[in-house]
């Protein structure tokens, strides 16, 4: 039996080694074959897609008042506090005045006094000086009168040969003494003082009314009232304190609308554009958000920080009074917003020579896609073109093997 058997695969040995090499090829077939690698998918569908640009800003006030001393003083009453609202005229502080108040006496005599030497110049001298002047006129037109009438009498006596030649030259000489007087009193009244006189005068007034206006600035800088409705959200000095001149004493400001300066980041700057939407938001009120739109475009590159920066700014509605002045806030900049449009996440586009592409999964297989994009986010990228809508596209394998065209995939969750 033994025999036989070593007969019969001798005799069929060819067989033997034919259904060897088949099995050989369907096993090198099997292990040189890729095995389904998991990777992770996601549908790509329609949404809104939001590009923006995340920084930090500061509130200011949109409309702001500061008072500061303008003397070295003491704080004599404080009628208001933090937090108040107050009205348009309110006074809010008393500043010692006393010694402004005896400045202001002084500079509105020195006025009155200025006037009073204008007012004579403009008129020919003072009261007095204008009265025995007129009195000294009147009395020389007499004398002229009277020498002229002596005169006018000599002559006539002459023709009848009662007055003698010496007599009528007496009498012309005593009218022409008589006449010089008069218009010499006659412009002494008109032109009394010189041009140069006048100007002295005219600035001596203009001087005094300069040192007026100063103390009566200073007398109501001491004495602080609101110039507007507002709310004071400053006020750093206790009564009785003596402040330096330039010391701050209170800041009001009309909060129903702020402004939020927004510090962008140099790469970010080309991408706002005036009319953007701002979404404002403060860590102290995390539930709220407050809208504005961009208002300027920066126009020049600062250091903040560490940062170059450029500045915009935008106004936001706060008529709860929420926003505070100095607050730090978050800003995000909607560069542009796309609705209904096809998207995949971001880590699902890949770039092949500045060409965008995805993995399409197509019978449990990868097939690259070139598609067109527009507009994309931290987490999204808006597909326009390339990619239909509801193609399952891979995102990234499960383990470590690396996605390429004609990979054979398995989705996992």
């Amino acid at each position: 039996m033994t025999n036989n058997n070593a007969s019969f695969w001798t005799r069929h040995r060819w067989i033997v080694a034919t259904i060897a090499i088949a099995a050989a090829v369907v096993l090198f077939a099997s292990l040189s074959r890729d095995p389904a690698v998991p990777v992770r998918a996601v549908t790509a569908q329609r949404s809104a897609i939001r590009s923006v640009v995340s920084t930090n800003g500061k509130v200011e006030p949109l409309q702001n008042f500061e008072a500061h001393t303008p003397i070295g003083t003491t704080v004599k009453k404080i009628l208001v506090r933090e937090g108040d609202h107050v009205k348009k005229g309110q006074l809010l502080v008393q500043l010692n005045d006393a010694e402004a108040r005896s400045q202001n006496a002084r500079a509105k005599a020195q006025v009155l006094a200025a006037d009073a030497d204008l007012s004579a110049v403009e008129k020919g001298g003072n009261r007095e000086e204008v009265l025995t002047l007129d009195s000294q006129i009147l009395k020389a037109r007499t004398d002229a009168d009277t020498a002229q009438r002596n005169l006018d009498a000599l002559r006539r006596l002459r023709q009848q040969g009662a007055a003698s030649p010496g007599e009528i030259k007496n009498a012309e000489d005593q009218v022409k003494r008589a006449n010089a007087d008069l218009n010499l009193l006659l412009q002494k009244q008109k032109n009394r003082y010189s041009q140069p006189e006048i100007t002295r005068v005219e600035a001596q007034k203009s001087e005094a009314q300069a040192a007026y206006a100063a103390a009566e600035d200073v007398l109501n800088q001491l004495n602080i009232r609101a110039p507007y409705d507002g709310i004071v959200y400053s006020l750093p000095v206790l009564q009785g304190a003596y402040l330096n001149p330039g010391d701050l004493v209170l800041q009001e400001a009309d909060l129903s609308k702020v402004r939020v300066r927004a510090f962008v980041d140099e790469p970010d700057i080309g991408r706002l554009a005036p009319g953007d939407k701002i979404d404002v938001t403060w860590d102290a009120m995390p539930e709220r958000t407050w809208q504005g739109t961009v208002s300027v475009i920066p126009a020049v590159i600062k250091l903040h920080g560490t940062r170059n920066v450029g500045e915009t700014t935008c106004v936001v509605d706060n008529q709860d009074f929420k926003l505070l002045p100095n607050v730090n806030v978050g800003v995000t900049i909607i560069t542009a917003e796309h609705r209904d449009v096809l998207t995949v996440p971001r880590e699902a586009v890949h770039q092949d020579d500045s060409k965008a592409y995805v993995y399409q999964i197509v019978d449990n297989e990868l097939q690259r896609r070139y598609v067109q994009t527009s507009i994309s986010n931290l987490t999204q990228v808006e597909v326009t073109g390339g990619l239909p809508e509801n193609a399952l596209v891979a995102l990234g394998p499960a383990n470590s093997k690396p996605l390429r065209n004609g990979l054979p995939v398995k989705v996992v969750h």
